[in-house]
């Protein structure tokens, strides 16, 4: 349960002049390697939380309220200090934004450090005229909004809910100093929160020096519905669970989550719900480290909102103040990325009958484009979001019309959907490749819910406005030769892709079907050194999650990529059709897969290179005498272990290398499909 916590003692850490950058002080935020502020999770850095009602003075003891105007949307708290070097350097930049604030939003300096020069805070607060300057001398305002530096902002919205905690910009820290930010955080959040969006980065740690809190437990403290849970299911359930939406039930009213307290204590408690899978690294030694944030799209409870969740579902369900509610979010009915720049549509709605097990449904719309386009958003609407259990849209460009379900889906992977995940967007400067002619294939999973209905999904993009510095592309790596004996409870199987270049991975899209139990991302070095990327160890199939890094990470060529997955083909599990079976790779539910996704782009190629050896291995694979294509196509995957549809000489089995370059006939460096062939046939 939440406790309220009472003011004691407030210590402030900082070192003046040249010793405020010595790394070595346990006292100062830094990590040498660093170089910008990093996203932390936003639930544990205090996003979505309520800020109690408090008043506060001036430096010339004018007083002010939380929020003392009606047009006051937002105020953005920020901690400085004339003391703190970094703090100083951030002041010019605090004034300039708050002589250009927008309409509705409001700036507050705090400066938490007791033994700050008066006369050096007056001058301070007529650089920075436009703001509220305020001095902090016994640390309740520091405690009230839990900062923890002096050069973090909470930006708290009209309801006193937070809204952003972190950073101004990435132009100053530890060691370093640019001549530009790269990233305006406060200014990017606030402009998203004007236009009634979620900021992307919500959350970041601020460098700075560190302010720290004796604080004691008050027992009076009590979580609330309209205080606490409220804003815990906002942040978790609600997208979901609403009028509307596409959860079972609604969780908008106090009445609504009463209702259901026993579901919801079940799902929070086996941790089925929200739906996050990605285990929690263990490795972080400190408490900021915990709370960095691995993964942009976390959808995982916090600790403290988990037991606080948990306490009130078990209790008399109190209801707090009303004042306390948190504002109530209106949900688009239109796109979440804003018009598309272009729509299409099922011709003709696919009829989903009332009961049983319906197969995948392949639907095909030919985009007739005339040019090729760079998507930078994607958004996937179905027209039943009740019997639709996840989508899969794969590309098909012109020359591909001969590919195989199972070759398109493997590296034609395009966009996909499952509930509370129906958008790809990337930053500026990152887009998908729409080539002209493209058909866009959607793999459809209808799950019947007792009514027959229709369903006619569509997808809307968003086109980018010149060509992107990044092409992001997708990459499946996959194992055909899967086999799972009967009864196998924990059968493990793989599949791995060594890099042929340098690569920056954006992240992963483990896809397995109902045997799937548990799975890992893995990559080894050429040193042979072994780390988990990421780790699931209960797999639903239910949620075809996509797990995106917040700081994408950059591998080196020869670096291993290796997805790992266990099955159950148990009588113990019950969504298993047959145990008695052994079970082996196929396209339906019943079958199994063994294909793990990794989303990436390849940093200095320029966007729309193709992959060196992929369209004409893939054509000459194509013209194949008909008797030797799956014996052929086997044996080549089996070598191809960098998935590139070509191979190069470490590929081949060591006895086998010597003759590489006589194979080699048109001495480009590696083998196509024909050369294999001929080799295999000597």
């Amino acid at each position: 349960m939440t406790l309220t916590l009472q003011f004691r003692k407030l210590r402030v850490f900082c070192l003046l002049g040249v010793a405020f950058f010595v790394l070595s002080s346990g006292s100062l935020r830094a990590d040498p390697i660093r170089r910008g502020p990093k996203p932390l999770k936003p639930a544990a850095h205090g996003i979505g939380q309520l800020v109690r009602a408090f008043s506060f003075s001036d430096i010339n003891g004018k007083q002010y309220a939380l929020h003392s105007q009606q047009n006051e949307q937002f105020t953005a708290f920020c901690f400085t200090s004339t003391s703190c070097p970094l703090s100083r350097k951030y002041l010019p930049t605090l004034a300039k934004l708050s002589q250009e604030a927008p309409a509705g939003v409001r700036y507050v300096l705090i400066n938490p450090i007791q033994s700050d020069n008066k006369e050096n805070m007056r001058t301070a607060a007529q650089q920075a005229r436009n703001a509220i300057y305020v001095h902090d001398t016994d640390g309740k305002l520091s405690q009230y909004l839990h900062a923890q530096t002096t050069t973090d902002v909470i930006v708290v919205d009209a309801h006193r809910t937070v809204v952003y905690h972190g950073a101004i910009d990435d132009q100053y820290g530890f060691g370093y100093s640019r001549a530009q930010p790269k990233q305006d955080f406060l200014q990017n959040a606030i402009q998203s929160l004007l236009e009634g969006q979620q900021p992307s980065i919500a959350a970041t740690d601020a460098p700075g020096c560190d302010l720290n809190y004796e604080v004691v437990m008050h027992p009076e403290g009590l979580t609330t519905y309209y205080g606490e849970i409220s804003r815990i299911l906002q942040r978790n359930c609600i997208e979901c669970h609403r009028n509307g939406g596409i959860g079972p039930f609604s969780l908008d009213t106090y009445e609504d989550v009463v209702a259901h307290a026993g579901m919801i204590q079940t799902v929070v408690t086996n941790k089925t719900m929200p739906p996050w899978f990605a285990k929690e690294s263990k490795s972080s030694k400190t408490q900021a480290a915990n709370h960095r944030l691995i993964w942009k799209n976390d959808r995982s409870l916090s600790a403290d909102d988990r037991n606080d969740l948990l306490a009130w579902v078990q209790s008399d369900h109190p209801r707090g103040n009303l004042a306390d509610a948190p504002k109530h979010i209106v949900f688009s009915e239109n796109w979440q990325i804003g018009k598309p720049d272009r729509v299409w549509e099922f011709s003709k709605p696919i009829p989903v009958q009332a009961t049983g097990v319906m197969p995948y449904q392949y639907i095909t719309i030919d985009t007739h484009l005339d040019e090729s386009k760079w998507v930078q958003g994607i958004e996937i609407q179905p027209g039943s979001p009740e019997v639709v259990h996840h989508v899969i849209i794969t590309l098909q460009t012109p020359g591909q019309q001969n590919q195989s379900p199972d070759e398109r889906e493997e590296d034609g992977l395009w966009a996909g959907y499952v509930p509370g995940q129906s958008v790809w967007e990337y930053p500026q400067g990152f887009a998908r490749h729409l080539p002209k002619g493209s058909r866009l294939i959607f793999q459809m999973h209808y799950t019947p819910n007792g009514i027959a209905t229709t369903d006619q999904t569509r997808i809307g993009v968003v086109y980018a406005d010149e060509v992107p510095e990044h092409e992001v592309r997708v990459k499946g790596l996959s194992n055909h030769r899967i086999r799972i004996p009967p009864g196998a409870n924990h059968h493990r199987e793989e599949a791995s892709l060594r890099l042929p270049v340098d690569a920056t991975l954006l992240g992963f899209l483990p896809h397995m079907h109902l045997r799937g139990s548990a799975c890992r991302y893995e990559v080894i070095d050429t040193a042979g050194n072994r780390e988990v990327l990421l780790d699931i160890p209960n797999y639903d199939f239910n949620w075809q999650l996509l797990y995106r890094y917040a700081e994408p990470r950059t591998f080196d060529k020869g670096d291993t990529i290796n997805f790992t997955a266990w099955f159950d083909n148990s009588a113990e599990n019950p969504a298993n059709p047959d145990p008695t079976q052994t079970v082996q790779w196929g396209q339906q539910t019943f079958d199994e897969m063994l294909l793990g996704y990794v989303e990436y782009y390849l940093p200095g190629v320029p966007p729309g290179t193709p992959l060196t050896g992929t369209a004409r291995s893939q054509k000459r694979k194509e013209n194949l005498p008909l008797r030797d294509k799956k014996n052929f196509k086997a044996i080549f995957l089996r070598l191809d272990q960098d998935g590139d549809h070509a191979l190069h000489k470490e590929e081949l089995p060591v006895r086998l290398q010597s003759r590489f370059e006589d194979s080699d006939s048109n001495r480009d460096g590696f083998l196509s499909s024909d050369e294999v062939q001929s080799f295999q046939k000597q």
